[in-house]
């Protein structure tokens, strides 16, 4: 029984911190629920006309799109503070002080994406989708579908622009070396090429404005990646040599 309570107390400790994120997760969409109309003014701007709606459904559709975006990036930074205080009893001094930089770290790279697709991308993607009526269309823009297609764009770039803090931790606990991210290269430069090509209109120069910063962020994570292994390699080998 006293083996299974500490196992016990892991679980519970885990369970408390689900719902505390959860909780924030909620306080936060909540927040931005009441500031939801600057947010929407803020975001409506590259639209470049008044946004029409299909019925009040849409309204609070889009309402509650834009806080939850809102509520994910400030929960962010909080849940990866509970992941922290949810391992730092099994990692010594300094891997705590590393890992405690990945708080700022998980959030300003999620920012960095998102505007970067917001400022960047979108309005690329935006005027190339609109110029394909070619003036055949009568267009009638909604607004569900207008922050959908933002969203749906903007979203996977914050995410993704998480890649080089994923690394480090993976790299931390051994999963990850510079090798094996070096030998990936080819693959994982032809996917990124695959994504560029496909998210983006179909010209050289859009292409190249989205592949760059995605093969930058591959190469600082091998960076990363390889400071971390080299590092690990040198501890290992100050442990063996103080067992001799």
């Amino acid at each position: 029984m006293s083996k299974e309570m500490p196992i016990l107390e892991h679980v519970t400790d885990m369970r408390r911190r689900i719902l505390l994120v959860l909780s924030v997760l909620v306080v936060s969409m909540v927040i931005c629920f009441l500031f939801v109309d600057h947010i929407y003014l803020a975001l409506a701007n590259h639209s470049g006309e008044k946004l029409a709606i299909l019925g009040p459904g849409d309204i609070l559709s889009i309402y509650v799109k834009l806080s939850a975006v809102g509520a994910l990036a400030i929960t962010i930074p909080v849940a990866a503070y509970q992941v922290w205080r949810f391992v730092v009893p099994a990692l010594e001094e300094r891997e705590r002080k590393v890992a405690l930089m990945y708080i700022p770290a998980l959030f300003l790279l999620f920012i960095f994406g998102l505007s970067f697709a917001y400022f960047v991308l979108f309005p690329m993607m935006y005027k190339f989708v609109l110029g394909l009526s070619n003036g055949n269309f009568e267009l009638v823009i909604t607004a569900n579908d207008y922050f959908t297609f933002m969203l749906n764009l903007c979203l996977p770039f914050g995410l993704l622009f998480e890649l080089p803090v994923i690394v480090l931790f993976l790299s931390h606990l051994g999963i990850l070396n510079p090798h094996r991210l070096a030998k990936m290269r080819k693959p994982a430069y032809l996917v990124l090429a695959i994504i560029s090509i496909t998210i983006t209109p179909p010209d050289f120069l859009s292409d190249i404005m989205v592949i760059v910063p995605l093969i930058v962020l591959y190469e600082i994570s091998i960076t990363i990646s390889r400071f971390v292994h080299g590092k690990r390699v040198q501890e290992t080998a100050v442990s063996s040599e103080n067992m001799i």
